[in-house]
């Protein structure tokens, strides 16, 4: 019944950002699923609020088991730990306790104190990994960040760095989209942006709450006026760091309704900060070379995606991650959980890095 939590849970990737995934199981006492709930953010009922209404009755003496900790505190929306106890439920199965630190652990607490039996722990790892961008947003206070690279098998994006090169394969490009859906952000260099002229946008088809913000990193204001993203800001919100002092492209590029940043874009933690300001949970970055390895020397990557097509390129072609790069194995970026898929022609792995205390 867990894993049916995280099911419903899953449900609302793209639609409850910044808010975390929830899903709920209603089970009588006589084992049969009685209720089933999923949290979408503009819908504002809660999980457990929907499966209890499905439940009725029908919950007084059951199980709910929940994707993370039932919420305490008055929001939009009352505390769901007091409708669990309200509707008579006995027995919570809970994996998560709520990473937020004003709500932690409170609600497993008034459940207790109800005479709720409270289970913990039970497929955490699942359960963080479902809401790895929210627990993120709150144990760090910036959003989660996952590069995402396209290469060759030996590690080369393109064939220089003055041309858009085509990697990846169609089914890649579909798992891209997938991929783009589960984020707030979408995040490039201004280089990229230039010689690629991207649209930087989800086309996965899926539902989302908000469309996804166009990030770029461009102190050198290379980006275009007549680019596919300046012209379509006022559609899709498109957000330039740069510390340029430009002012004509600046005056330009605003009017197109570009939100012009004017930060250093080497500055990264105050890039991230800004994005906190505007509520964007999670940042999928793109690319390229000097973007990847500015990241990798930040020590800001949570979660890594290379997407590698089976061609050799060689020569002087641009490598995945430049930057300064490691300058002894002990610096290396160690990844753990470690998966790799085929996807089509191309192979696809994802892992996250060590962090200080785990490495």
């Amino acid at each position: 019944m867990t894993r049916r939590a995280f099911e419903l849970a899953a449900i609302g990737v793209g639609q409850v950002s910044p808010n975390p995934l929830v899903g709920c199981v209603i089970v009588a006492e006589n084992g049969e699923i009685v209720g089933e709930g999923t949290y979408i953010f503009d819908d504002v009922i809660h999980a457990e609020a929907i499966a209890l209404e499905q439940a009725g009755e029908r919950a007084r003496g059951g199980t709910a088991y929940v994707s993370l900790e039932p919420h305490d505190h008055q929001g939009k929306t009352s505390p769901c730990s007091i409708a669990l106890i309200n509707a008579g439920i006995k027995r919570v199965v809970c994996s998560l306790e709520d990473p937020n630190p004003l709500v932690s652990g409170l609600g497993f607490k008034r459940l207790r104190e109800n005479g709720v039996e409270v289970v913990t722990d039970i497929l955490s790892h699942e359960a963080a990994k479902l809401n790895e961008k929210f627990i993120c947003w709150h144990q760090e206070k910036r959003p989660f960040v996952h590069l995402k690279m396209a290469m060759s098998i030996d590690g080369r994006i393109s064939l220089n760095e003055s041309v858009s090169t085509v990697l990846s394969g169609k089914e890649s490009a579909q798992k891209v989209q997938e991929l783009r859906h589960e984020y707030d952000a979408i995040l490039v260099g201004g280089n990229t942006a230039k010689v690629d002229n991207p649209n930087l946008t989800d086309r996965s088809g899926k539902k989302r709450r908000r469309k996804l913000v166009r990030v770029i990193l461009d102190n050198r204001m290379q980006i275009s006026a007549d680019s596919v993203l300046a012209e379509t800001a006022k559609e899709t919100p498109t957000i330039v760091f740069s510390n340029s002092n430009d002012q004509k492209k600046i005056e330009i590029l605003s009017k197109k309704g570009v939100e012009i940043v004017l930060i250093d874009a080497r500055n990264l933690p105050e890039v991230l900060e800004q994005l906190r300001i505007r509520e964007i949970q999670s940042v999928l970055v793109e690319g390229g070379t000097a973007i990847g390895g500015a990241f990798f020397d930040a020590k800001l990557i949570d979660k890594v995606s290379f997407f590698m097509a089976p061609i050799i390129i060689g020569g002087k072609a641009p490598n995945a991650i430049g930057g300064n790069g490691a300058r002894e194995m002990a610096e290396a970026m160690k990844l753990q959980n470690v998966e790799m898929q085929q996807v089509g022609d191309d192979f696809v792995v994802t892992g996250y890095p060590f962090s200080k205390d785990e490495g």
